[in-house]
């Protein structure tokens, strides 16, 4: 009885093991576990509920019916306040307790500078990382696992001030940025830029994500006389930048603000203080009147599932969320994180949001383009074709 016991042990231990080997970590039977950490309680608070809602719309119409290959999407939302400490602790909730299969859209920086290698090096699919990509990229080790969509900072921008040189002809740049991967990544960028007119920061001046008393680093531009202010800057900051020069009444200044800063919230939230604003987009905007007939169809389905008007920020976790789960839904019923990167790597890929068909290369969305937009009346008013 003893012996027959045993074999009986053996036999369910090793059809257990057999199953742990062939199946990923949070992907069961009838389901498959994403993660994701969001700014849910600090500076840009105001702007997570558009890409959360975009990416739990996409997940939703995934789930419908049978789901992808017999399996539902599950989604865990953790908060990192724009912190890498708290970041930290996200993830490793994620990992540890939630065992996610990927980590999905993920916001900032610093905090997914913070915790991608973490991620990665316990084999989590770390996928459209927003913030900046080089550095994400850097602080994985380049790992196969990790997929960014967000354009480098560093060559959009070099981008975007080279445009604003040779369209202004400004004679003193000022640079105000957020002190981090944000401000070292745009300001490669600006610098190069500079350096292709033998120019140099007439002024400079940084602050640490959460602050909201920007006085003192437009004080120091004014001093310094500048004609353009480059802005490294979040929503709230590019907006206070921007409050700042009206109520200095610098009419003779031009400001033009990274991507992070070129959204519709920004629109939203600064009204009359960020008019004549200029923007680094690097995706296509929409409106309501501009929209083409497919993307108004999906802004009525996304404001009668959320009871509010969606902006470019949701349809863009959308579109990468979209990426994401065709990916997943490619490689069959047995989904493992090597199957899901190696078809990421070898397909192309379009989007309402995309200026062109993009497909990886070395892991990162190409081709990059960039379009210099300005506000006029509330509204980004693309001022370039999209820059290749």
């Amino acid at each position: 009885m003893l012996k027959k016991v045993k074999h009986t042990v053996l036999a369910v231990l090793m059809v257990m093991g057999a199953a742990g080997a062939s199946r990923a970590a949070g992907v069961s039977d009838k389901e498959i576990v994403l993660g994701t950490h969001l700014d849910l309680s600090g500076p840009v608070a105001a702007g997570m509920p558009m890409i959360r809602n975009g990416m739990q719309m996409r997940l939703d119409e995934a789930n419908e019916g049978a789901g992808v290959n017999g399996r539902k999407f599950r989604l865990v939302v953790e908060d990192n306040g724009s912190q890498p400490q708290m970041a930290v602790r996200a993830i490793d909730k994620l990992i540890r307790k939630d065992e996610v299969f990927a980590v999905v859209n993920s916001f900032g920086s610093g905090p997914n500078a913070a915790v991608v290698k973490r991620a990665v090096d316990e084999g989590v699919l770390y996928f459209a990382p927003w913030g900046a990509s080089a550095i994400i990229r850097k602080s994985a080790g380049d790992s196969p696992l990790l997929f960014t969509l967000t354009p480098n900072y560093d060559t959009t921008m070099n981008t975007g001030v080279k445009w604003m040189l040779d369209t202004h002809n400004p004679k003193k740049v000022g640079y105000i940025y957020q002190e981090g991967p944000l401000g070292t990544l745009v300001g490669e960028g600006v610098k190069k830029a500079l350096a292709t007119k033998n120019m140099t920061y007439a002024a400079e001046a940084g602050y640490k994500a959460g602050d909201i008393d920007f006085s003192s680093q437009v004080a120091r531009m004014k001093a310094a006389n500048v004609d353009l202010i480059v802005a490294a800057t979040l929503t709230r900051e590019t907006i206070a930048v921007m409050g700042e020069v009206k109520k200095l009444g610098w009419n003779n200044v031009k400001v033009l603000t990274a991507t992070p800063g070129r959204t519709g919230i920004v629109l939203t939230l600064g009204k009359e203080a960020v008019d004549g604003l200029y923007g680094v987009g690097t995706w296509k905007l929409y409106s309501a009147e501009n929209a083409p007939a497919q993307i108004k169809t999906w802004f009525a389905a996304y404001k009668k599932r959320f009871n509010a008007d969606p902006d470019e920020n949701a349809l863009l976790a959308y579109s990468y969320t979209d990426v994401f789960v065709k990916a997943v839904q490619a490689v069959g019923r047995d989904v493992t994180a090597d199957k899901v990167s190696k078809y990421l790597q070898s397909n192309s890929f379009d989007g309402p949001l995309f200026y062109a068909t993009q497909s990886f290369k070395g892991n990162h969305l190409e081709p990059e383009y960039v379009e210099i937009d300005q506000v006029k009346a509330g509204a980004w008013t693309p001022l370039t074709k999209p820059l290749k």
